[in-house]
């Protein structure tokens, strides 16, 4: 009885792993795709600092951190200013479905 117990435990564990990594799976082609079609890599760049900072400095410094996600969304989809060359600039809107922003919050992150 003891074993069917601890069988059925680690069977419900692995199946729980098994959906998070799913759920978890990040899209990077249509999270490239994304970045194309809204100017993003005009400015961006996924390990070099262009204009702007990197992908992966962004994501170094907010991976982990409470609330990543919702910041890095809404700077994305809502109106935002940055400062560039010493001076403040408009920050293009991304356009695309909520589901495509989660996506590409979550690429950013996983740099």
């Amino acid at each position: 009885m003891k074993t069917k117990v601890l069988l059925s435990s680690a069977v419900l564990m692995a199946s729980v792993f098994v959906t998070t990594g799913a759920q978890a799976a990040v899209d990077e082609a249509s999270a490239k795709d994304l970045l194309n079609e809204n100017g993003c890599l005009n400015c961006h760049d996924v390990t070099k600092t262009k204009t702007a900072r990197s992908y992966k400095k962004i994501a170094a410094e907010r991976k982990g951190k409470a609330g990543a996600e919702a910041a890095i969304t809404k700077h994305l989809t809502q109106p935002s200013t940055v400062k560039l060359g010493g001076e403040m600039i408009d920050h293009p809107q991304v356009e695309a479905d909520s589901a495509q922003v989660n996506n590409l919050v979550k690429w950013i992150l996983s740099r």
